[in-house]
């Protein structure tokens, strides 16, 4: 709808741009990890691939709607592998395998895109992104995931924070008369829940923070209405009794203690933990939390005395393993401000959240169009 009305558009993950919710915006499949061709089983023959149907999106929307498009002004993330053919003459400086790209059928659809776009960018790395300064744009970062943000000097060619990509895609955007509709996605706080390791999580939360400040600092209030929700909860719980001040990380400590408060089979237990999921892992200054899957989950109470439960590497202990943990029933907060914020409150079903954003850029009030509500 927003490029139906000449709105720029703008999609920022620290995922894949071809995960669920970055390609919600583009794509129509149904099933959310046919990524690429490769991955499309042969039943299904005939299907676009989520990547496939980024390049197309113009063309499918001139298709249904009869209305040309510019296309996604503007795209930072991962997922390179669903862009390449699965040959290692396209790899980049980047890649971790001898052949990065998974498409089987010879496509190389970063070609495609810029050749759509000849006066478009695309950028792989943190050098390449520090010169982006036109748009449109297509920055894919890593062959899959971006990396954690405790992490991301371990990438061989560089890539931005999420706080640095939400600020260049607001200052970009922002330059289109029309205005602009930008996504920002923090997939790496599910990605750290999902292998059991609060801390990456947290850590996430608070890019996630920087990256909401950024787009504040660098956007007019009186103009911009910027949303913050998530799409479900984590099945991470907080109990105990700890102390006042006791890190968050840490085993409980009672209040006027020293030492760990014991639970009934004696050993010590931390404020933080999952029901299920792959279980207690020790892995030190680790910095990557999906280094957790290395191992089979691991289920039940740990003897913790001799354990940094605070350091980057250590995992919750949980009761059910899994190969990860799920998906919580919570519902979720929604935070607003600008214009259009005041729709935000009380207890609201998420597709309302649409038709707050609708309301905000009247996006049913398309050029040459009488809408009747």
């Amino acid at each position: 709808l927003a490029e139906l009305k000449g709105i720029a558009t703008g999609i920022v993950s620290t995922g894949s741009l071809t995960d669920a919710l970055p390609a919600a915006g583009y794509a129509n499949v149904v099933e959310q990890d046919w990524e690429d061709d490769a991955s499309v089983p042969a039943d299904a023959a005939g299907c676009e691939d989520i990547a496939s149907q980024f390049v197309s999106f113009g063309e499918r929307v001139l298709a249904r709607h009869d209305r040309a498009i510019d296309g996604i002004e503007l795209a930072f993330g991962g997922g390179r592998q669903h862009f390449l053919p699965n040959e290692a003459s396209v790899d980049t400086t980047d890649a971790d395998t001898t052949a990065e790209g998974l498409r089987a059928d010879g496509r190389n659809l970063v070609d495609e895109w810029q050749l759509a776009y000849p006066d478009g960018s695309v950028v792989t790395d943190s050098a390449g992104f520090a010169s982006v300064d036109s748009l449109p744009v297509l920055g894919l970062f890593d062959a899959a995931q971006m990396h954690y943000e405790a992490d991301r000097a371990n990438d061989r060619a560089g890539e931005p924070s999420l706080e640095q990509m939400t600020r260049r895609a607001v200052e970009l955007l922002a330059t289109d008369p029309q205005g602009y509709l930008l996504v920002v996605e923090a997939a790496r706080i599910g990605d750290a829940h999902a292998a059991g390791s609060a801390a990456s999580a947290l850590d996430e939360t608070l890019s996630l923070a920087r990256a909401v400040s950024a787009a504040r600092d660098a956007s007019d209030p009186a103009d911009t209405l910027i949303l913050v929700t998530a799409d479900h909860a984590h099945a991470l719980t907080i109990s105990g009794y700890p102390r006042r001040g006791n890190p968050i990380l840490g085993k409980i400590v009672a209040e006027g203690k020293v030492d760990p408060a014991l639970a009934s089979d004696g050993l010590p237990q931390t404020t933080l933990g999952y029901p299920n999921g792959r279980g207690f892992r020790d892995l030190g200054a680790e910095t990557d939390a999906d280094a957790a899957y290395a191992a089979p989950p691991l289920g039940g109470r740990q003897d913790l005395n001799a354990v940094d439960t605070t350091s980057a590497g250590f995992h919750q202990e949980v009761l059910v393993p899994l190969e990860a943990t799920a998906p919580a029933g919570e519902d979720v907060t929604l935070h607003a401000s600008g214009p259009g914020a005041q729709r935000v409150n009380g207890v609201i079903e998420q597709n309302v959240v649409f038709h707050v954003v609708e309301r905000a850029l009247q996006l049913f009030d398309l050029p040459g169009e009488e809408v009747t509500r």
